[in-house]
C-alpha cells in the first residue's frame, strides 16, 4: 500500500528502480541500496533498550547516586552509537571512490585502483558472523597504482546474499550490486580519462 507522503521524492510502485537523481550530488558518499530490515531491525531493538537503559539512569540519578547513573548514561551512550554505527555498515559510492564501511573500520578504495568487481559463487558469512553458507558476494579485487595487483590487499567480499542487507532478498542483492559495479564501471573510466 503506498503510502502518499511517502511518494513525493520516490515512487514506491515496483516498476522503477532506485537511481541516482540528476541534480543529486555525486561527490556525495551514498549507499546504492537500503538498508535491510535486519540492519534496520536490530538498530531499533538496540535503541529501543538504551531508552530503557537512559529511563533507568534517571530513576537512578533521582532516587540513589548519581556516580550510579554518569555510569548508565554512558552504557545507554555505548548503545546508541554502536546503533547508529551498524546502520552505517555497507559499500557507499561517490566520484572520488568506494568505501567499505565495517563495525569498527573503514576502507576507501579510489576508482583508480578499483581492479575487479564481480558476483562470485562462494561461502559467505552470514550475518557478518563466523559461519558461512554457499552463497554469491560481490568480490572487489583492488590493484596497486601500477595497474597489477596488489597481493596485500587480495579479494574483498563487500556485498553478500547473507549479510543484514540481503538476507532473503536475492534481487535487492543483484540490483545492488548491479548499481555498485555501474559505478565503477563509469568512474574508473573517468579516473582512467584523467590520467
Amino acid at each position: 500500500m503506498p503510502l502518499p507522503f511517502l511518494t513525493a521524492d520516490r515512487a514506491f510502485d515496483g516498476e522503477t528502480e532506485d537511481v541516482v537523481l540528476p541534480f543529486h550530488d555525486r561527490q556525495r558518499w551514498r549507499r546504492p541500496y537500503r538498508p535491510g530490515p535486519h540492519r534496520v531491525g536490530l538498530a531499533a531493538l538496540v535503541l529501543l533498550l538504551a531508552s530503557f537503559v537512559l529511563v533507568a539512569a534517571v530513576i537512578i540519578a533521582a532516587t540513589a547516586s548519581v556516580t550510579g547513573a554518569w555510569v548508565w548514561f554512558g552504557v545507554a551512550l555505548l548503545l546508541i552509537a554502536g546503533a547508529l554505527r551498524g546502520l552505517r555498515l555497507g559499500v557507499w559510492v561517490s566520484s572520488a571512490g568506494l568505501r567499505h564501511v565495517r563495525y569498527f573500520t573503514t576502507r576507501t578504495t579510489a576508482w583508480s585502483r578499483v581492479g575487479t568487481l564481480r558476483v562470485v559463487q562462494q561461502p559467505v558469512r552470514w550475518m557478518g558472523l563466523p559461519r558461512t553458507l554457499q552463497g554469491q558476494g560481490l568480490v572487489l579485487e583492488a590493484r596497486s597504482g601500477r595497474g597489477a595487483s596488489s597481493p596485500a590487499d587480495g579479494p574483498v567480499v563487500l556485498l553478500s546474499t547473507h549479510n543484514a542487507d540481503f538476507l532473503g532478498q536475492p534481487a535487492a542483492f543483484d540490483r545492488a550490486s548491479d548499481t555498485v559495479e555501474a559505478w565503477a564501471d563509469e568512474y574508473r573510466t573517468a579516473a582512467a580519462a584523467e590520467q
